[in-house]
């Protein structure tokens, strides 16, 4: 379908604001204390000329607690009692550590360092492989070992604390140069949140996530977005996924495949806090490939990640943003495992008219850890020597260790296992719950929680917006508001309809656009159709929409009315009512497969009423739900008067000679005249759509359904009932389908659906009865996921039927690697759409086309065969992002 026009003004700042913010893969992870505590531990790191070093990683050595510096590079962390060793890092600098002793009454001890930048020296390691680089021999080492990294660590639980940060630093007046922005979006910080969670995870990618606590700067009454588990970056993985950013996501430059990708230099090599560390520089092979550049640093001996810094920019095709950067601290942790304390990514972004920047910041604390059975429960081995002489592993992956039982056994013994879930905790799907109080703690909670200070910008946002909420959430504020944003504005109403809200009393009502209200067909002629929406929300989110419709057509003179109703009663378990009811016309396919606005343009300019209307005097009821987890119904009953619509007017503004408007009855295959009597039609329906493993987010006041691995499956059953209150229809109809989306990294993504049915028991039936297939007759299409060529209603059936579609989306695979075509950043993308009926024996399209031209709009070349004859071929256009 055409997106609303006003919709794309919600485009750049949901990339700020929205839980999927579609400029990164950056929703991430976090860092988060216990309130036991007995002292407080705060400070500034600094660089050698006394600037803060921002995001630094302060820990306590032996452990996972510990902090990450804030912009202006300010830490503090709370810390039990007893001796600890402080350990402060920065990517690319030489760490340093420091001893204090925390007494059992609380205290607070300040701890300001300045960090050095590292030294790395080339004599530290000699290799020979060939005469190249020798950080070649070392990432053989690495990818050698990949995999036994990404596993060594089967299940953990850590606390999470997360902040994230994004500013507008410009703002147009208008977006597209044609739809207004609000009044309230300026400059400044747009959104600035911290949360606290405790999160788990389980191999092989297994997450379950629990909100503690929640702020969101100037609404006391939102929850964060962040969650950690949904972002995960994690660069051991082949592909690193990167959602919003760029499609295909980036091949991490650990992969077993890396050297097809990059070239790595050895910049040199340095001891740091008891290891080796060899920074290896990170260089594409060819920029426009899905890959990213920067510095690695990896320990000797272990052949693991250290720390990272690695960054990609539009050279990657990425979208909106300019530059993406990610940096990640791992540290040592009890069970001979290393473990992501820190990562941190930033972001400039560019869209639209609107500029921004911003990060997202988590560190992870307070580990629990159950190591995988194959690592060896026994100290880290650091390099005792500076020199090491390296040589090729012969294999291409490290071989897993096998442990005797006396190894197994003390592994159990020693590894920190205690409060780890096992697998019956990640049997539910539920990632993320976020407690029903987790907004409603105190300034002194967080000034006593928060690990990371806040910057002064930061302290003065919440300061402002916290202060300014009362008189946001005022009735005068909100009226004053809206008094700026209801203003009437023509072109608003051409392309998008007028909106009218009350903020206070959160209602709103609005009208379509112009080209819906005037339509034309050649059985009412001119029409008018004024359609008013009317909303109301309440504080529990709780909703309801009543829509009347008047529609009077100048040619045939006949009034018509309609009045539907929805109300959203329970979120949580995804209920709904509606109902609708009046005398109206109706497309014979009830999916409306052409648009009022595009028949209108074909009847007028090329004389082709493509648009089949019938009239009935209907009552439909329905309510829909989710049964349980994953699987959700929806059951509708009509009882109508169905009366046959013939053509009143010929009227066109461009007379083609040899065209004349076909009969207001469609023509079909199977039954030749589709003319029909004047009969009452009572049709009860229900409608499955189940989706095993469906994951989901639980609100305090709703459910949020997420993906799953199982594809859709989809049961219909729809009944027309004789006998009761005069109906004349007699007939079932049963259908079963399946549908899900493909993700096959570099390649691409696949969609598919297909669906099987057939009718029983047809004593009775009429023709908008039938089973309706999603045609196309005009240049426009509005669905690329159904058939392009197909005409209306000539194979519609009483039959049994077969149709199934697929449409693979290549993401540049093949296009960003001609040089000419790269920098356009379009997209290739092909579909094939099947369809088997009696009538139309075997039906294929086949379509290529080209998406994100001009960012937005998409173009296909499809041909249409039928047994194995051409029948038809044309271009389609429509969006596609």
């Amino acid at each position: 379908m055409l997106p609303n026009p006003s919709s794309m003004l919600s485009v750049f700042p949901v990339l700020f604001a929205s839980r999927r913010l579609s400029v990164v893969f950056l929703l991430c992870c976090g860092l988060a204390v216990s309130w036991a505590q007995a002292g407080t531990i705060k400070g500034r790191v600094t660089d050698e000329a006394g600037k803060g070093l921002a995001f630094a990683t302060v820990y306590l050595q032996g452990s996972t607690v510990g902090s990450t510096t804030n912009e202006q590079g300010d830490y503090q962390f709370a810390v039990e009692p007893g001796k600890h060793t402080v350990v402060f890092q920065y990517v690319g600098y030489k760490s340093q550590t420091k001893t204090l002793v925390v007494p059992e009454e609380e205290q607070t001890f300040t701890l300001n360092v300045q960090l050095l930048p590292d030294v790395y020296n080339l004599n530290e390691v000699r290799v020979s492989l060939s005469g190249k680089d020798p950080a070649y021999g070392i990432m053989q080492q690495v990818i050698a070992k990949r995999e036994y990294h990404l596993k060594e660590v089967q299940a953990y639980t850590a606390q999470v604390y997360v902040k994230g940060l994004q500013r507008l630093i410009d703002v147009p007046k208008r977006v597209l140069g044609i739809i207004k922005v609000p009044a309230g979006l300026k400059p400044g910080i747009l959104y600035l949140s911290e949360s606290v969670a405790e999160m788990s995870f389980m191999q092989p990618n297994k997450y379950r996530e629990r909100m503690i606590s929640s702020k969101v700067s100037g609404n006391s009454r939102a929850f964060s977005f962040n969650q950690a588990s949904e972002f995960n970056v994690n660069f051991y993985q082949n592909l690193v996924k990167a959602q919003g950013v760029n499609e295909r996501g980036f091949v991490s430059p650990l992969a077993n495949n890396a050297m097809f990708f990059y070239k790595y230099e050895l910049v040199g090599s340095s001891q740091n806090n008891g290891h080796l560390i060899h920074r290896i520089k990170v260089i594409p092979k060819r920029k426009s490939d899905p890959v990213v550049s920067g510095y690695l640093y990896i320990v000797d001996g272990d052949w693991r990640l250290q720390s990272l810094n690695l960054y990609v920019t539009k050279d990657q095709q990425i979208e909106f943003v300019d530059t993406l950067r990610i940096t990640q601290q791992f540290t040592p942790a009890p069970g001979n495992v290393w473990v992501l304390q820190s990562q941190k990514f930033t972001f400039d972004v560019k869209g639209y008219g609107f500029k921004g920047n911003g990060y997202f910041m988590a560190v992870y604390s307070k580990y629990r850890i159950k190591p995988a059975s194959f690592v060896k429960q026994e100290p880290a081995p650091v390099s005792a020597a500076p020199a090491q002489t390296l040589t090729p592993p012969a294999a291409a992956s490290a071989p897993v260790p096998k442990l005797t039982r006396k190894e197994r056994k003390a592994q159990k013994s020693a590894a920190p296992t205690q409060g780890v879930p096992d697998a019956e905790f990640f049997k539910k799907k539920e990632v993320l719950l976020i407690e029903k109080e987790a907004n409603t703690r105190d300034s002194a909670y967080w000034a006593q929680i928060r690990p990371v200070p806040l910057t002064q910008e930061e302290v003065v946002d919440y300061h402002k917006k916290d202060s300014l909420q009362v008189i946001k959430d005022s009735k005068p504020y909100k009226d004053s508001l809206d008094r700026k944003n209801n203003k009437f504005s023509g072109t608003s109403l051409l392309l998008s309809g007028y909106s009218y809200r009350n903020s206070f009393e959160r209602t709103s009502f609005s009208i379509e656009p112009i080209t819906r209200i005037w339509q034309y067909n050649t059985v009412e002629g001119l029409v008018a159709n004024l359609r008013i929406d009317y909303s109301k929300q309440f504080e529990d989110r709780r909703r309801y929409t009543i829509s009347p419709t008047l529609r009077y057509g100048f040619s045939n003179e006949k009034p018509q009315a309609k009045l539907s109703a929805t109300y959203y009663y329970d979120l949580i378990k995804r209920r709904a009512v509606g109902a609708e009811g009046g005398r109206f016309v109706s497309q014979f396919n009830p999916s409306e497969p052409i648009t009022p606005f595009v028949n209108t343009v074909y009847t007028l300019l090329w004389e082709e009423n493509y648009a089949k209307l019938y009239q009935k005097s209907f009552l439909r009821l329905w309510h829909n739900r989710e049964l349980f987890n994953g699987l959700s119904a929806t059951f509708q009953a009509e009882y109508a008067q169905r009366d046959m619509l013939f053509n009143t007017t010929d009227y066109v503004a461009r007379d083609h000679a040899s065209k004349t408007f076909s009969p207001n009855n469609p023509h079909n295959a199977e039954v030749g005249s589709t003319v029909f009597p004047r009969h009452q039609a009572l049709v009860a329906s229900v409608s499955f759509a189940f989706r095993p493993g469906t994951k989901y987010i639980s609100h305090p006041d709703r459910k949020i359904n997420l993906g799953s691995s199982w594809p859709t499956f989809t049961l219909n059953y729809r009944k027309g009932i004789a006998g009761v209150l005069g109906s004349d229809v007699d007939y079932d109809f049963v259908s079963v389908g399946v549908s899900d989306n493909l993700h096959l990294g570099l390649l691409g993504t696949s969609n598919y659906s297909a669906s099987v049915g057939t009718f029983w028991r047809k004593k009775e039936m009429y023709f908008m009865d039938f089973r309706h297939f999603s045609g196309n007759r005009t240049i426009l299409s509005g669905d690329f996921s159904g058939f392009q060529l197909l005409d209306y209603y000539r194979y519609s059936t009483q039959k049994t039927y077969f149709e199934g579609h697929y449409s693979h989306h290549f993401n540049g695979f093949i296009l960003n690697k001609i040089p000419l075509l790269r920098k356009l950043k379009l997209q290739e993308v092909g579909s094939v759409n099947y369809l088997h009926t009696d009538a139309a024996g075997h039906y294929l399209e086949v379509g290529v086309g080209l998406e994100h031209l001009f960012k937005v709009f998409r173009v296909d070349f499809v041909t249409g065969f039928q047994e194995r004859e051409k029948v038809s071929s044309g271009i389609r256009i429509g969006y596609g992002f």
